[in-house]
């Protein structure tokens, strides 16, 4: 009589949840035991998503994060019927606890060399005693117990890979073993089995599982430690300690809200992943360099913060582009934006904002996003954002995880700022290789601020590391007790953003109130530039050059009145060029300019300004070939036959169009009513220089009231004057604007040289002096 099928399935009474199981992946092979797999995974704790092995790719995989992988049964072989287990399990080695259940064990077996192959007998539903090493999923379990097994296909003795050991098998009538029914790696925490513990004629399944959830770590040594972590008894918070319990709340008002965001469309980490695929985040610059590079002794990293949990809310109103501009032009080396909501009042989009606002800046600060960081979706997040750097807080980070966060946001090429702030944790951060370390003179338990922290742990930070002080920093006293500590920066955000003028304040922090005081005497305005345009000759063109002409302009719009043919366009421009040769000497540039000593940002015209100006001082007079509404192949074509130096576009060709044409654009622009005109006028990283005009060479006089309400508005903006200008009234009109004069970096002319439709070359050279004669 046979003996009696045995259910060993329990009842289905749910275990507490599993904190190291919150998102467990399970890859499908095609097999209906999965959801038996599945039922127990659950039943014991772990919260799980199933995935066909067909269904999901490796870089969909590796976005979801997932806290353990099992690979289920399935039919066939693991090499050609797995889809994309054994990448996974290749991925994923050394990182996460993997489990593989029959098929899941052979892909194991099969990626590391060994071979699958004939078992030397079929069984489907066969129960055999079990014999096991005791360890892994087998801790707590007796010997004998009743498996069942459902294979062709195992893994064998004569093939087993070096790195892999035999931890369970079916022994044979002599006591050896006999077919393999369990491998474990020797280093990773990976384990398999060939028989079905989701069975229910399988004994104790339920509790391998078990077993299997409770690992943590990519590998046993790791995993063994996390276990006797978990095993000490945790201190208990201090009666009373609100600031602790303020803590608490916000890293798990973060948790909850980051867990919510990544289920959102558009916001899921496989949208983060696909979007960094794509190229789509921007540019990005070092920021340990970055903060070696500092007009003051001691770099600045200016914060954007609107509130804190400590003081509440005392700058709301301020919007972040705009005070992160002020900081940028002020001297900062990085400016640090808070994007927690709820305590600090920030968002991921005043970081995108901010970085935004930076473009095109030469030696723009580094951005570094201030947060509760605690997963890389935190990080991609920040990095597509235009973030150059992220903070890590030794204090709120497991090892293994700060471990983790480290080396995946230098993958994505950001150097982190590390957060200590006593010896304990400036140990961690040293071993983990940091490069740039943050000492927080804030208590996070009290809040209490001591600025002598970061002079204390000075002598642990090895040469070569940056050290920051992090908070507490509010005069110019408490930066030369820093540099005198031995501090590179200091991170100020509150003092700063309660100043009624951050640049100012920055300054005297800084730099001292005595430099200041110097800095407040500007040097005069360089000297205007001149343009003659509408040249129409060789000839014409060799004289405004003799008169002091720095800029040559031909119009190559057909149709117009001014424009000049191929062959004209040619002599005019041999003749700037051989202006050029005549020099003698050249004048070679001057590597002390302005350009080459900066240690701090410039706003994008201030720069484009001072490179032109540099350009002319250099090279001599500068051919412009002025275009309107013409295909893009044309003006890039007209570069290259006529050795174009400028293009100017007069009509209403694309804006990105300036960084496709390999020279320099001065575009045209008309001050009037329409924002749209200084919506376009005001964008940085474009044109090098706004043209303002009140036609295409129609003689008419510009609305100098539109011309100051652009300079008023566009702070920093520097400009190129034309429309209705020739020699009697140049100086008049640009002395007019008052203090905003000199932000006019050029003056253009045309049909203000002209007598009865033609050039006068009198007139070129009258108004040249009148120009250069305003300063």
């Amino acid at each position: 009589m046979a003996a009696p099928l045995v259910d060993y399935s329990r009842d289905a009474n749910p275990s507490p949840l599993v904190p190291t199981a919150s998102n467990l992946i399970l890859i499908d092979n095609y097999d209906s035991f999965t959801w038996n797999v599945y039922q127990y995974l659950v039943l014991e704790g772990a919260k799980v998503t199933v995935f066909r092995n067909d269904k999901i790719t490796l870089d969909e995989l590796i976005a979801k994060k997932p806290t353990q992988l099992v690979i289920s049964p399935g039919p066939g072989h693991p090499k050609t019927d797995s889809g994309i287990s054994r990448d996974a399990i290749r991925h994923f080695a050394g990182k996460i606890p993997i489990f593989g259940v029959c098929m899941g064990q052979q892909c194991i077996i099969d990626l590391y060399g060994g071979d699958v192959s004939y078992a030397g007998e079929i069984l489907h539903g066969k129960t055999s005693p079990l014999t096991h090493d005791g360890r892994g999923v087998y801790a707590g379990l007796e010997q004998g117990l009743p498996v069942t097994r459902y294979h062709s296909l195992a893994g064998t003795h004569v093939t087993l890979p070096e790195c892999l050991e035999v931890t369970s098998w079916i022994a044979k009538e002599d006591g050896s073993k006999g077919v393999i029914m369990g491998v474990r790696h020797k280093e990773y925490t990976i384990e398999g089995v060939q028989f079905h513990p989701e069975s229910i004629l399988s004994a104790e399944g339920r509790t391998m599982l078990r077993n299997f959830l409770h690992m943590q770590g990519g590998t046993w040594a790791e995993n063994e430690r996390l276990q006797k972590q978990k095993a000490a008894p945790k201190p208990a918070p201090s009666a009373g300690s609100g600031s602790s319990n303020i803590l608490q709340r916000i890293y798990a008002a973060r948790r909850t809200a980051v867990s919510a965001q990544k289920q959102l469309p558009s916001q899921r980490p496989s949208d983060l992943q696909a979007a960094y695929r794509l190229g789509l985040a921007p540019p990005q610059i070092s920021f340990p360099d970055r903060l070696r590079q500092s007009p003051f002794p001691v770099s600045l990293m200016a914060e954007i913060k609107r509130a804190s949990p400590s003081k509440g809310v005392f700058a709301l109103d301020i919007d972040a582009p705009s005070q992160a501009r002020k900081y940028a032009l002020a001297g900062a080396s990085v400016i640090s934006v808070l994007t927690e909501p709820e305590w600090f009042k920030g968002s991921i989009e005043d970081l995108r904002a901010v970085r935004r606002v930076l473009d095109g800046m030469p030696n723009r600060p580094a951005v570094l996003r201030k947060e509760f960081v605690f997963d890389e979706y935190q990080i991609l997040e920040a990095r597509l954002a235009g973030a150059d750097t992220v903070l890590l807080i030794v204090k709120m980070l497991e090892p293994e995880l700060l471990k983790r966060l480290y080396d995946y946001s230098l993958s994505l090429g950001m150097e982190p700022l590390v957060e200590v702030q006593n010896a304990e944790e400036m140990t961690v951060a040293i071993n983990l290789g940091a490069k740039v370390i943050g000492v927080n003179n804030r208590n996070l338990e009290n809040f209490e601020v001591d600025l002598g922290t970061t002079g204390r742990l000075r002598s642990m930070v090895p040469e070569g590391t940056i050290l920051c002080a992090l908070s507490g920093i509010n005069s110019h006293q408490d930066v030369l007790d820093c540099k005198h500590d031995g501090v590179n920066a200091v991170l100020v955000g509150e003092a700063i953003m309660r100043a009624p003028d951050a640049s100012t304040f920055i300054r005297d922090l800084c730099a001292g109130p005595e430099q200041d005081d110097a800095q407040q005497k500007q040097e005069s305005a360089p000297p205007l530039l001149v343009k003659i345009c509408g040249t129409r000759s060789a000839a014409a063109a060799t004289e405004a050059i003799r008169a002091g002409a720095d800029l040559v302009g031909m119009i190559l719009v057909p149709g117009t009145k001014r424009c000049v043919s191929h062959d004209t366009a040619l002599a005019i421009s041999a003749a700037v060029h051989s202006a050029r040769l005549a020099r003698s000497p050249p004048v070679a540039p001057n590597p002390s300019s302005e350009g080459s000593k900066q240690t701090q940002a410039q706003d994008w015209f201030t720069h484009t300004a001072a490179t032109l100006r540099e350009m002319v001082k250099t090279r001599g007079p500068l051919l412009v070939g002025v275009f309107m509404n013409q295909p893009l192949s044309d003006i890039l074509t007209a570069v290259r036959v006529y050795d174009l130096d400028i293009v100017q576009l007069h009509g209403n060709e694309p804006l990105e169009w300036a960084r496709l044409i390999p020279v320099p654009v001065i575009r045209k622009f008309t001050p009037s009513k329409d924002s749209s005109q200084t919506d376009l006028l005001r964008v940085r990283g474009y044109h090098v220089l706004p043209l303002l005009d009140s036609g295409a060479g129609s003689g008419r006089l510009l609305d100098l009231d539109g011309v100051r309400q652009v300079l008023r508005e566009e702070e920093g903006v520097q400009i190129m004057l034309a429309g209705g200008l020739d020699e009697g009234n140049v100086a008049e009109v640009v002395r007019g604007l008052g203090e905003l004069g000199t932000r006019v970096v050029a003056v253009d002319v045309s049909s203000g040289v002209e007598v009865g439709g033609e050039q006068s070359v009198e007139r070129v050279r009258e108004f040249i002096k009148a120009a250069k004669g305003i300063r």
